[in-house]
């Protein structure tokens, strides 16, 4: 049955791969840097969603190599209570890591697909130029290492995905292989009226929309492994009605003891990733001071807004300053998919109360 299962996704790769140009070798190409190979060396320690991997908001010096190394995983992962998907991921997490850099960086990244998993993978990121975001280029089957560069061009947030080629693409997303990179202008962010500003923390969101077969008796199903639960899968995605709709792989991955914390006076910038569907994040008592819409650095942020927009298959991000403590809620305003589906994070802020901008009256 396995040998059969991989036989008949061998056929659909090959029938919907994409053509790709011929990509000549390095040697014969114009680098835009004649001493690249003199650059600094950084290797980036990635770490788990929600937190970013050590930073300079403002860069030291001139462009970097900065060095990525990514795994595929495939795992099986709890959604929700009792509800198991066999999961795609980068790193072992949904969403992926975040890869920070800085405009006019370079990024060297690996991605490594171990001779464990069933499936061929790819890499394809937004911030990157040609190639189908690099994907044209790593094509990586079970047992296979590649590594690409591209040069950092675009400040933002961007996200990036698996794009294996055809109905493969849609399913690897959905499973849970997407991330987010952030860009950073070398001079660091501005706000609307053009000056310099920093974050004290900064928190990376990924809101991830599963599709999940049920039995006949309404169950959720199980599979052994992803090349056995892709075609029940589809089919429950052709609906395009997700049967989860989750913040970090997971119902309740933010919430309760794994809240996100802040203090009062803290700048905190939210970056939130959707590879798939439109969102519309909203801070209950709070508000965003910044938006950079569409999640472009270079353009001017937009500010006070109350909730604001991530359309699919973009990374957005947004900075608030917290004013009072308690306990805020970081959510999908879609309520349905917020409350119902458990698009949902909370926040933590500690610090002293202000009656100023609000307190209750005994009458």
């Amino acid at each position: 049955m396995k040998i059969l299962l991989i036989l008949i996704y061998s056929f659909i790769i090959g029938c919907s791969n994409v053509s790709q140009p011929v990509v000549k070798e390095e040697s014969t190409q114009v680098n835009p840097i004649s001493n690249i190979n003199d650059l600094p060396r950084i290797t980036q320690q990635l770490v788990l969603p929600p937190y970013l991997p050590f930073h300079e908001q403002v860069a030291t010096g001139g462009p970097k190599i900065i060095v990525v190394n990514l795994e595929v995983l495939e795992k099986e992962l709890e959604i929700g209570k009792g509800v198991r998907v066999q999961a795609l991921t980068f790193n072992g997490s949904v969403p992926g890591p975040m890869i920070v850099a800085h405009q006019g960086d370079y990024i060297e990244l690996t991605l490594k697909n171990p001779n464990t998993n069933q499936l061929r993978h790819t890499i394809d990121l937004h911030s990157a130029t040609g190639a189908l975001g690099g994907a044209g280029l790593m094509k990586v089957d079970p047992g296979e290492s590649k590594t690409i560069r591209f040069k950092a061009t675009k400040a933002g947030v961007f996200v990036y995905h698996c794009a294996p080629g055809g109905a493969q693409i849609p399913f690897h997303v959905a499973s849970g292989m997407n991330g987010a990179i952030m860009i950073l202008p070398r001079e660091g962010l501005k706000d609307n009226k053009g000056n310099f500003i920093q974050y004290d923390k900064a928190y990376y969101i990924g809101e991830q929309d599963f599709y999940i077969p049920k039995n006949d008796d309404g169950t959720y199903k199980s599979f052994n492994s992803p090349l056995i639960a892709m075609h029940e899968t589809v089919e429950v995605m052709k609906g395009l009605i997700p049967t989860h709709l989750v913040f970090n792989g997971s119902k309740g991955s933010l919430t309760g003891k794994n809240a996100l914390t802040a203090a009062v006076g803290e700048k905190v910038l939210f970056i939130h990733a959707q590879a798939n569907r439109d969102s519309r994040p909203h801070l209950i008592g709070g508000h965003a001071d910044l938006v950079w819409r569409g999640g472009s650095f270079s353009s001017p942020p937009v500010s006070d807004y109350e909730t604001w927009f991530v359309p699919g298959g973009t990374a957005v991000a947004a900075l608030y300053q917290f004013k009072q403590p308690g306990t805020y809620v970081y959510v999908n305003h879609n309520l349905i998919e917020a409350i119902l589906y458990g698009a949902a994070a909370h926040m933590q802020v500690s610090g002293d109360w202000n009656n100023d901008l609000m307190v209750q009256i005994e009458k």
